[in-house]
């Protein structure tokens, strides 16, 4: 459907214990294959989807002989269609820090992969009918959810419940009302 690749961290930037870098695209596999080292030796081209993979993220790309290992990671492959957004999917899970979390942004972005915009991971899994437009919004609710009330909502949207519900309070009614007048 596209013909770039996009990245971006999918975690706050924050100096947390683990932060993770999406990468999807016709090119996700590939460029993930280019800047990690296995610990087994094996390809992640060659791996079959939804698996996990242990090693270091390498930048390929520098001038010093020896490839310069940036951090231990698990990369996590999702082949299309069976993936969030449609298409190849690499997440790679790195030690969290704001410098560390963008070094391996910057090293898979200067492989020929674009930023991705905000919320366009979502758009894409829209576009490739991955969800409606309801999950959509669903996902950006949950995301913005400010406390319990409105994550539930969120998730009941998510899964399509919302509108299948028999009985409805008058919160969830005004919420639907809301919905339909969108």
């Amino acid at each position: 459907m596209y013909d770039d690749t996009i990245a971006a961290i999918a975690t706050g930037m924050t100096d947390a214990g683990i932060s993770i870098i999406r990468i999807s695209g016709d090119r996700a596999i590939e460029v993930a294959d280019s800047i990690f080292c296995s610990k087994s030796g094996k390809k992640l081209i060659d791996q079959k989807s939804h698996t996990m993979h242990f090693g270091y993220i390498v930048d390929n790309q520098s001038e010093n002989e020896l490839k310069n290992e940036i951090d231990e990671v698990l990369v996590s492959i999702m082949r299309n269609p069976h993936s969030y957004t449609g298409e190849d999917t690499v997440e790679i899970n790195c030690h969290g820090g704001i410098y560390l979390t963008n070094k391996i942004l910057e090293v898979v972005l200067n492989n020929g992969i674009r930023l991705a915009e905000p919320g366009e991971f979502t758009k894409r899994a829209f576009l490739s009918g991955k969800m409606d437009l309801s999950k959509a919004e669903a996902v950006m609710d949950l995301i913005a959810s400010k406390n319990e009330f409105a994550a539930n909502n969120s998730i009941k949207q998510l899964k399509g419940n919302i509108l299948k519900e028999n009985t409805y309070d008058g919160i969830t009614l005004m919420l639907l009302q809301y919905y339909i007048s969108e």
